[in-house]
């Protein structure tokens, strides 16, 4: 394998530090090019220390003076800041593979400039494809830019999918792990806090992915992402709740055959495997003891877990409604771990943005944008209690 230069969008993040431990475990085969944070600037000065890139970027300007002091030593390391920085350092033409690890709607513009350069795109920012799928995809193919999923779901259908070539998909199963309050009533869950909606039962990730995954809108984003990335319509999508978290996607043929992947639960193994496709190298990690864990599977509850019923009737509307419930979820994602709202209020508050936002079928990048400005302030406005 030639040596990749990659560059790593999000890197003090979840992802973002995960992807640096299998680039430290492979140096003969994976480099960074350049790291980018949006306000950690002590990690991010630390890991442009460790591994040397090229260059670095602080999204937030008003960092950038603290991080060019503390990288005063390392002359080698260029420093900039803001977004169109991040939109530029991707174009940059020794890079090979962008990590897209950012969070939120911040990730579609460097995601578009990349693909535009016909980058290989390693997809861990779900965002860029609920709110632009239908655009990014039809970027990708016109720039001929690779699009390799990191989501752990996605990439095990990726997997199950590699040497079936054109072998029709009847079925994706898609697994979630219920989150922390699967269990619990409605009533229950109008009373949870933001602790115990952070102590994910099985993976260890950000503060705003582990809301969403306890909300299942995590799941519902996961479902809107595997639609553009398979081709395949929101009602061949099945979610099912899987608490061991052990089987992480499975896909169904028209034969009836179904190939599932199986793993602990671990995203470097994911991270690797879009860094190293289509080869498998190793990896030191936990392996699987199948003797240890009973799978089980279960349906999951629309009524309990409403965002995941938003996301579906989202997709299906199509348009910018996938944009309007994702900047909506932005904001009472920010509100709940503010304490402004609470856990069911923050599916009342998207499904009525959805309501309230004008509806347009034109998948445009300027429409995007428009809409999730409009969407969060409507979001916002509804939260504060506005009308």
């Amino acid at each position: 394998m030639k040596k990749k230069q990659i560059a790593i969008l999000g890197s003090t993040g979840s992802i973002g530090t995960q992807a640096l431990e299998v680039i430290e475990q492979h140096p003969d085969l994976f480099e960074v090019y350049c790291l980018t944070a949006n306000n950690n600037v002590g990690l991010l000065a630390e890991q442009a220390r460790r591994f040397k890139p090229a260059a670095v970027v602080i999204a937030n300007e008003a960092c950038y003076d603290e991080l060019r002091s503390l990288l005063a030593g390392e002359p080698a390391v260029n420093v900039y800041a803001g977004a169109q920085a991040i939109d530029e350092i991707v174009e940059a033409g020794p890079v090979d593979m962008v990590l897209t690890a950012m969070v939120g709607f911040a990730g579609l513009s460097p995601t578009i400039h990349a693909i535009k350069q016909g980058k290989t795109i390693c997809l861990a920012n779900k965002e860029t494809l609920v709110v632009g799928g239908e655009l990014i995809c039809s970027l990708a193919a016109q720039y001929h830019s690779a699009i390799l999923p990191v989501d752990s779901e996605h990439s095990a259908i990726f997997q199950c999918l590699v040497g079936e070539g054109d072998t029709p998909i009847e079925k994706i199963l898609l697994t979630a792990s219920g989150g922390p309050f699967r269990n619990l009533t409605r009533g229950e869950l109008a009373c949870v806090t933001k602790d115990a909606a952070l102590h994910h039962p099985t993976w260890d990730m950000g503060a705003k992915i582990t809301i969403d995954s306890a909300t299942m809108m995590n799941k519902g984003f996961e479902v809107i992402e595997a639609k553009w990335l398979f081709g395949v319509e929101p009602d061949r999508i099945q979610v099912l709740v899987h608490p061991q978290s052990i089987v992480h996607s499975a896909v169904q043929f028209v034969d009836g055959a179904v190939k599932a992947q199986l793993g602990v639960p671990d995203m470097r193994l994911p991270i690797q495997y879009a860094f190293s496709f289509p080869h498998r190298i190793p990896l030191a990690s936990e392996r699987l003891d199948l003797f240890a864990h009973r799978l089980e599977f279960f349906e999951p509850d629309m009524e309990k877990f409403r965002c995941l019923a938003l996301a579906f009737e989202a997709i299906r509307r199509g348009g910018n409604m996938p944009c309007v419930l994702n900047a909506a979820n932005e904001v009472v994602n920010r509100g709940f771990l503010e304490g402004r709202c609470g856990f069911l209020q923050m599916s009342d508050i998207i499904e009525q943005t959805m309501q309230r936002v004008a509806f347009d079928a034109c998948a445009t990048y300027d429409v995007y944008v428009a809409t999730d400005a409009e969407a969060r302030r409507v979001a916002s406005e509804i939260m504060g209690g506005g009308r």
